[in-house]
């Protein structure tokens, strides 16, 4: 089992990379952040999951071990498979699934593509008893400069799943500032 990778990222795509590890190359599926913020030969770790079928093997990589574990848990919903699962922390931040699920808001998973009333209240479900109340996470938690941002782009026409999308795509070294957010988060949609 693979657990995790380091290694020169050798190209990107919208929903993955290639990774050169010591001359083998593997393509990791990942989140649209990873995938949007990984350049060519920089080198990038990623916490990894190998999903493997009898006609597939892929590698699923994450940038944290929590993120991961969301992955595993959504993976397990009946009628969710890895595709659906990574849509779904490609679109909703994990502060934004803990919400969904704590606040009992099954229509902000039916927003994600693919995912429907019906799947909605199924991972509802599936989470509400694996994802605990305490642990330091207030309901609603997230920063009011995301929140703003957010905001903005809804208020430009975007939907709050792009919106989301975008915000997710923004890079963990941008200053933490709206003007700078929402500027990096607008190339999102280029």
């Amino acid at each position: 089992m693979i657990a995790s990778l380091r290694g020169k990222v050798l190209s990107h795509s919208e929903n993955g990379v290639t990774i050169d590890v010591n001359g083998i190359g593997f393509f990791v599926f990942t989140t649209n952040s990873v995938a949007f913020s990984a350049h060519q030969n920089d080198v990038l770790f990623l916490f990894t999951h190998m999903h493997v079928r009898e006609t597939l093997m892929a590698l699923y990589g994450f940038e944290s071990i929590e993120e991961r574990e969301f992955f595993l848990l959504l993976n397990n919903v009946n009628g969710i498979g890895p595709k659906a699962a990574m849509s779904i922390l490609s679109t909703m931040s994990m502060d934004s699934i803990r919400h969904a699920v704590l606040s009992r808001e099954a229509m902000l998973f039916s927003q994600v593509p693919g995912i429907g009333k019906k799947t909605a209240e199924k991972i509802m479900l599936y989470l509400k008893d694996k994802i605990p109340s305490e642990a330091g996470f207030a309901i609603g938690q997230t920063s009011d400069i995301d929140s703003a941002v957010v905001e903005a782009l809804t208020v430009l026409g975007y939907s709050i799943v792009e919106a989301q999308s975008a915000l997710q795509s923004i890079p963990r070294d941008v200053p933490d500032d709206i003007e700078e957010k929402l500027r990096v988060a607008l190339q999102y949609f280029t």
